[in-house]
This record gives structure tokens, sequence and C-alpha cells, in this order.
């Protein structure tokens, strides 16, 4: 993760060398849940709200194509339910606080008096922090119910439109690709996903 980290910072650093690189701040909410497998058996959870925040950088590559590395707080989670022995049923939510750096390839053609954004890369996250209902034990602890890994990774898609001013709203969902649960397998995963909407401001137009 330090080397993801170092190389989104490298990125960001060589973006000053370029005269048309813009640099900006992004928010908005993200709706997430978890896949898992148990025994085989596959389940979407409920969708849990967060927040997705942070800074973006476009490094022209040709015209109309950058390459956009970011690095962004996101809250991800899931809310569910079970079944314990007598019938009752437990809600609970999961906690899942992540330092995520996406690296999108971007294709911004000129439509009316704005551009076009349409995205696609990885991205890279590390869990700084995690709550599993209201219990106070460490989520990522090998031993710990449903508990998971740290480091995460999966694609991402990014469709939107920016102004001429430098505001622009996107739509962005996220696939994790890797499976989170610690000595998982095939039958027995847990993976991240996301969506969501932001606004944002390039600066320097």
């Amino acid at each position: 993760m330090k080397k993801v980290l170092l190389s989104a910072a490298a990125l960001f650093i060589a973006g000053l060398s370029f005269g048309q690189a813009k640099f900006g701040i992004v928010a908005g909410p993200s709706f997430s849940s978890v896949t898992t497998k148990v025994g085989g058996d596959k389940e979407t959870s409920d969708i849990k709200v967060g927040v997705r925040a942070g800074f973006t950088a476009d490094i022209p590559l040709a015209d109309e194509f950058y390459i956009q590395p970011s690095l962004l707080y996101v809250g991800k989670g899931s809310k569910d339910s079970r079944d314990f022995i007598g019938g009752t049923d437990i809600s609970y939510e999961r906690s899942l606080h992540y330092i995520n750096v996406p690296v999108n390839f971007l294709f911004k053609p000129e439509v009316g008096t704005g551009n076009l954004i349409l995205g696609v890369g990885p991205y890279f996250a590390y869990a700084v922090g995690g709550k599993f209902g209201s219990n106070s034990d460490d989520i990522f602890e090998d031993d710990y119910l449903d508990g998971v890994k740290r480091f995460d990774s999966g694609g991402n898609l990014q469709f939107g439109y920016e102004m001429k001013s430098g505001l622009n709203f996107t739509l962005n969902a996220e696939m994790g690709f890797i499976n989170l649960r610690h000595d998982g397998d095939n039958d027995n995963a847990f993976r991240n996903n996301s969506f969501g909407v932001s606004v944002g401001y390039k600066f320097g137009r």
C-alpha cells in the first residue's frame, strides 16, 4: 500500500510539470454494499450510505485524453440482518473507512459548452478503521467474526460532465476484485461494491 500511495503522490507531483494539468476537489455520497459467500451461498447486503471526498488531478496525455489520480476518503460497509436460534432477527451494520487511490484514464470530448467525462481504471484502498455493529472489537483481526483484510483493490467507472468554469458532476461505481475474508476461497468470500454521485471543482481554469 505504501508503494501505491507513493506512486499516486508521484503522479500528483509530475502533474505540476504540465502547464495544463488541473487539480481539484470532489465530494458526494457513496452507496455501498458487500457481496458475501458462506459455504457457497452468495448474498448481497442492503445498502449503507457513506461519504466520498478528496482531491483529484487531471494530467493531460493527448488531446482529450487524461490520466486522473485521486486521493480520497471513502466510507463503505453494509446493512444486514441475521436469523439466530429461536427465530430472532438481529440487524447490524459494518462500517469501513478507506483511504482510496483510484487512477482513472479519462476521455473528455467537448460537448456543448463543456466536456463529457468518461473514465475507467483501477483503485487501491487501505482501511484505516472499521466497526461491526456496536462491537468495539477489531474487525480486521483474523479470528474476529466476519473479519476482513485491510487492503482492497478493484475497478471503477466514471461518467459525468464538466463545465468550462471547472464545476463538474459525476456518477461513479466501484467493484472490488479482492476476496477480503481472511483465509477465504471460492466458497467463502467478502467483496466491496459501491456507487455514488459527486460534485467537484477544478482550479486554475
